[in-house]
């Protein structure tokens, strides 16, 4: 049966899992882990990728990310092959370490956020590479110590996530502590690992029992209900080349310039300037997702363009999708 591609796009999030061949240990000691971190480090900011959550256990490793320009698939090639070309060398071995390709699931982010970084922290627990909370919470090689202040991951998004529990960070930090907690005797949760659809029908059974009624829309690399899975689907463009349609019909950077000056009636320079009034700052961010979203530019693409940062137009992106989605505004007809 042939590999199902992936699924990306800018903005989208991912709980990415890489796991040892045959169950062997992909890190044998501290100065493997921290070689994998460095990576990080280095290859994060320079694709404009965010990390929420991430764990290393000893044979397998999670991360949450949220996509930016570059694709997940060049971040993951460019950490894994550098990591296995050293590991190799430094434990004189040759060969494979990682089982086939690293799994990526898509979540959706309202519903699954916070389940999912709560999921991720919470293996070393699992595991008993950790005896108790209090013991995770300062354990180095994971993201919930950062969340908890214990310790910086300039690369860690520590902001985001903990904006979703308080408006203060000590009320955050509490208040996520507490959300920890109350899952530490829930085991494995094999439905935040694939399968959105599956979960959201109610289980295996009734997945099938839904299936012989006919074609049903579901996805293992998915994580969502019912709609967002068909919705990822859509936008994944695995019927249609929505890109492609788009340009040879004409559609350009112009074509979105002269629409946004149409709903805004405001000149093109103005969408170029650094402008704070409220109507020039959401055309902004409607440009910047047309131009993304519909005819494929690079987040670096745009950035360069409206001379902010990559995470930047991120912003302007999913501002512009609410905006065109709220007010039903549509590139072309």
């Amino acid at each position: 049966m042939p590999r199902q591609a992936r699924l990306d796009a800018p903005g989208i999030l991912h709980h990415v899992i890489i796991r040892g061949i045959e169950r062997r240990y992909i890190f044998k000691d501290d100065q493997d882990r921290q070689d994998l971190l460095e990576r990080l480090e280095r290859l994060l900011p320079e694709s404009h990728i965010s990390c929420y959550a991430w764990a290393l256990m000893s044979n397998h490793a999670h991360f949450l990310f949220r996509t930016g320009d570059v694709a997940l698939s060049t971040l993951m090639r460019r950490l894994l092959t550098g990591y296995v070309v050293r590991f190799n060398r430094r434990h004189r071995r040759h060969g494979q370490l990682f089982q086939n390709r690293y799994k990526s699931i898509i979540c959706q982010e309202d519903a699954y956020l916070k389940e999912v970084v709560r999921y991720i922290h919470l293996n070393p627990l699992r595991a008993k590479i950790v005896s108790n909370l209090s013991a995770l919470d300062a354990f180095k090689y994971s993201g919930h110590s950062s969340l908890m202040g214990k310790q910086t991951r300039k690369w860690q998004d520590t902001k985001y996530v903990l904006g979703y529990f308080g408006k203060t960070m000590r009320q955050a930090r509490k208040d996520y502590r507490a959300y920890v907690e109350k899952a530490i005797d829930q085991g494995r949760r094999p439905e935040l690992v694939g399968g959105g659809l599956i979960r959201s029908l109610g289980g295996w059974k009734a997945f099938k029992e839904k299936r012989k009624e006919g074609p049903i829309k579901g996805d293992q690399r998915i994580l969502g209900e019912s709609e967002f899975v068909s919705e990822v689907l859509r936008q994944a463009d695995e019927k249609y080349d929505r890109y492609y349609e788009l340009r040879t019909k004409g559609y350009s950077l112009k074509t979105v310039e002269e629409r946004v000056c149409e709903i805004y009636g405001i000149d093109r320079d103005e969408i170029y300037s650094k402008s704070r009034v409220q109507a020039i700052a959401e055309a902004r961010g409607l440009f910047c997702y047309w131009a993304v979203d519909e005819l494929g530019y690079k987040l670096t693409d745009m950035a360069k363009r409206f001379g902010i940062t990559g995470p930047g137009v991120g912003y302007a992106v999913r501002r512009g999708r609410k905006i065109a989605e709220d007010n039903r505004f549509k590139l072309s007809s």
